[in-house]
C-alpha cells in the first residue's frame, strides 16, 4: 500500500515553484491534496500558475513600473534616479536636474512604481497654475495614471491623484480640507519657491500630511545655503540637523561651507543632479540662422529718434534706477517693433506735464510712427515661415508686437495663436492644442518660455532678443529638450544699425550659446553680474548710453563678451576639478568657496 502523503507528492510541485510565489496559494494547494478534494479546472489552474509568473519579482533592485508603461521609453539617467529614490532615499528626494532633462518623467516613474507595489494611492501634485493641466496630461498618457486637475471643491475627497496649483491648494477653503488629507505622496514642482521658511507657501507645505515626497527643481540654491537647508528640512526634517547646528557644522558664511565631505554626504542622501555636461545625454542639434536686416527709411528714423530721447534722459537723470528701467525698456521696445514702442510713448505723453518740452518730443516720435507702412522684421518672419513649411514657434518679448504678428501673419493667410502671461490655464492649453492640431504657428510672449514642452515643434523665430542671454536659453529649452527628434532650426532676426546687432555680436560670438546647451549659464551670469555689481542688461544699457559712436557701442560689447569668456573659463575649471559638492552648487549658480 502506498503511503506516501499528499504533502510529500505535493513537495516537487513546491520546490518548482519560485521563492517568491504566494506562500498561501501553495498551502491551500496541499490542503486541498490532504483533504482528497475538491479539485479544481486544470484550466483554472493555468490561470492562477500564469498570475503567479507575472506577479514575481526576480529581483527588488528592479523597476516593476518599466513593464506597465507603454508609451514611454525612459532614458538611463531617468530610470536611475528613479532606482535612487526608491532603493536609497526611501521616497523622499529632491530632483535636481538641469532644466530639459526630464524632472516630470522622474517623478513619474516614482510614482507609478510606488503605485504597482502599492504603497501609493492617495497622491497630491501642487505645480505652477499654468502647468496644471500638462502634467495631467503626462501622467495619464505616458504613465497610464489617472490624475485629474482640480477644478470643485469636492475632489480633493474624492479623487485619488489630484493635480493643482499650490496658489488654489493653500487658499480657504481648499487649505483646511487639503490639511486634513493624509496623503502617500506629495510632489511639488518648481520648489525653489518653497527657499523661505517664513513664507505661506512653506508653511503650507510642512503641514501636510505625507509620507513620500518629491520636490523637483532645476535651482536647489539660488541665494545662499540657508535656502539649501530649508528644503531639505522641509523634505526630512534633521536631516541636517538643527539650523544652529548646521552652521556650526558646515556654513562659515552664506555661500563659503566647511566640513566639505561630511555636507557633501548628507546632501547625496536627498538630492539628485543629472545635468547635459556628464556627456551620457544624447540630444539633437541646433542649426542657427542668424538673419541681419536692414531697416527701412522711416524705421531706423523711428529707432535713432527713440534713441537720443533716451540718450538726452538719461544723461539728465544719471543712473538713476527707477528712470533707468524705465529708459531700458523704451530702448528695448523700439528694437521689437513700432507697435511695441507706440503704447509706451503715448502712455508717457499723458503722463507727462503739458508745461513740460518733453512733450512735443514725445508727440513728434509717435506721429513718426504714424507715418511707417512696412514692417521689415514681419515681413521676413512670413519668408521664413513659408519656407519652413512646417510648425513654427515665434517669440516676442511684448504684447503689442504678439497683436501686430497675429493679425499680420492672419492677413497673410498663415493660422496662428497666441500664448501669453494672463491667459488662464484653460485658455492655455486650449491654445496649446491648437497649435499642435491646427496652427502652423504659435506666437509666444515670455511666457512662453517657461514650463511649456513643444519637442514636436522644431522651427523657432526670435522675433527680438533680450538682453538677458537666460531668456534666450529658457525660449530654446521649449523645443530643444530631451523627446526632440529633430534638429532644432533656431532664426535669429536683427536689425542692422541697432543694438540688436551688438546684442547678437555678444550671443553668438562671444558666449557661443546658440551652438550648445550651456548648463553653466546661470553661474556664468550671476558670477559677471557680481563683478559688476549690476545686471548684464543694465550693463548693456549703460554701455549704449554712454557711447559716443557705434564703434564705442561694438567696443563696449568686445568688453563684456571677454569678461563673460573669462568668468566661463573659470566656471569650466571649477567644475572639471572641483569634487562633486562643488559640482552640484556651481550648477545652480552659486559662488562656493570650500575651506577645510
Amino acid at each position: 500500500m502506498n503511503t506516501t502523503s499528499n504533502t510529500e507528492l505535493i513537495r516537487p510541485i513546491r520546490e518548482g515553484l519560485d521563492i517568491h510565489f504566494n506562500r498561501e496559494w501553495v498551502t491551500d494547494l496541499e490542503n486541498r491534496m490532504d483533504r482528497g478534494g475538491p479539485w479544481d479546472d486544470h484550466t483554472l489552474f493555468d490561470l492562477a500558475y500564469e498570475a503567479e509568473q507575472a506577479t514575481k519579482i526576480d529581483s527588488f533592485d528592479q523597476l516593476l513600473c518599466l513593464s506597465h508603461v507603454h508609451k514611454l521609453e525612459p532614458m538611463i539617467h531617468q530610470m536611475d534616479t528613479a532606482k535612487k529614490v526608491l532603493f536609497g532615499m526611501h521616497g523622499r528626494a529632491i530632483l535636481a536636474d538641469e532644466v530639459g532633462l526630464g524632472k516630470t518623467i522622474e517623478a513619474g516613474l516614482v510614482l507609478k512604481e510606488y503605485m504597482v507595489r502599492g504603497l501609493v494611492r492617495k497622491v497630491l501634485i501642487l505645480v505652477p497654475a499654468s502647468l496644471v493641466l500638462q502634467w495631467v496630461r503626462e501622467l495619464n498618457q505616458k504613465f497610464g495614471i489617472a490624475a485629474v486637475a482640480q477644478k470643485k471643491e469636492y475632489m480633493w475627497t474624492q479623487c485619488d491623484v489630484i493635480v493643482a496649483s499650490m496658489d488654489t491648494a493653500k487658499r480657504d477653503p481648499h487649505r483646511s480640507i487639503v490639511l486634513e488629507q493624509e496623503y502617500d505622496m506629495l510632489i511639488i514642482d518648481e520648489a525653489h519657491k518653497l527657499k523661505n521658511k517664513k513664507t505661506t507657501n512653506y508653511a503650507f507645505v510642512k503641514e501636510i500630511h505625507k509620507k513620500y515626497c518629491l520636490l523637483l527643481t532645476a535651482t536647489p540654491v539660488q541665494n545662499d545655503l540657508q535656502e539649501l537647508y530649508n528644503l531639505i528640512t522641509l523634505l526630512k526634517p534633521g536631516q541636517l540637523g538643527g539650523q544652529a547646528k548646521f552652521h556650526s557644522n558646515y556654513i562659515i558664511d552664506k555661500r563659503t561651507v566647511k566640513n566639505e565631505g561630511a555636507l557633501q554626504q548628507e546632501l547625496s542622501k536627498v538630492m539628485i543632479r543629472n545635468r547635459r555636461s556628464d556627456g551620457n545625454l544624447e540630444m539633437t542639434k541646433r542649426a542657427v540662422r542668424n538673419i541681419p536686416l536692414i531697416l527701412s527709411e522711416d524705421e531706423q528714423k523711428l529707432y535713432d529718434g527713440v534713441t537720443d530721447f533716451v540718450r538726452g534722459r538719461y544723461s539728465e537723470n544719471g543712473a538713476n534706477f527707477g528712470s533707468m528701467l524705465s529708459l531700458l525698456t523704451l530702448q528695448r521696445e523700439v528694437c521689437s517693433s513700432r507697435d511695441a514702442v507706440f503704447l509706451t510713448l503715448v502712455n508717457l505723453f499723458k503722463k507727462t506735464a503739458e508745461d513740460s518740452p518733453l512733450r512735443p518730443q514725445i508727440w513728434g516720435l509717435v506721429e513718426l510712427i504714424r507715418g511707417i507702412q512696412s514692417n521689415t522684421k514681419a515681413e521676413k518672419t512670413i519668408e521664413i515661415i513659408k519656407e519652413a513649411n512646417d510648425k513654427v514657434i515665434i517669440f516676442t518679448e511684448y504684447r503689442a508686437s504678439q497683436e501686430y504678428l497675429l493679425a499680420y501673419l492672419k492677413t497673410n493667410g498663415i493660422q496662428a495663436v497666441p500664448y501669453r502671461g494672463g491667459m488662464n490655464r484653460g485658455k492655455k492649453d486650449w491654445m496649446m492644442d491648437l497649435f499642435r492640431k491646427r496652427a502652423q504657428v504659435l506666437v509666444a510672449t515670455e511666457a512662453g518660455g517657461e514650463g511649456i514642452n513643444l519637442q514636436f515643434c522644431h522651427h523657432m523665430i526670435n522675433f527680438d532678443l533680450p538682453w538677458n542671454p537666460m531668456r534666450v536659453e529658457q525660449r530654446i529649452g521649449r523645443v530643444h529638450r530631451l523627446g526632440q527628434t529633430e534638429d532644432v532650426q533656431i532664426y535669429n532676426l536683427s536689425t542692422q544699425g541697432t543694438i540688436e546687432e551688438h546684442i547678437l555680436t555678444l550671443l553668438h560670438e562671444k558666449i557661443n550659446m546658440f551652438e550648445s546647451v550651456i548648463g553653466e549659464l546661470d553661474v556664468i551670469l550671476e558670477r559677471f553680474e557680481k563683478k559688476k555689481t549690476s545686471s548684464l542688461e543694465a550693463s548693456l544699457f549703460k554701455m549704449v548710453m554712454e557711447a559716443r559712436s557705434d564703434d564705442d557701442i561694438r567696443d563696449g560689447i568686445s568688453r563684456i563678451g571677454d569678461k563673460l569668456q573669462n568668468v566661463a573659463s573659470e566656471v569650466q575649471d571649477q567644475t572639471q576639478a572641483g569634487s562633486a559638492f562643488q559640482h552640484i552648487l556651481a550648477g545652480n549658480g552659486q559662488d562656493v568657496n570650500l575651506r577645510p
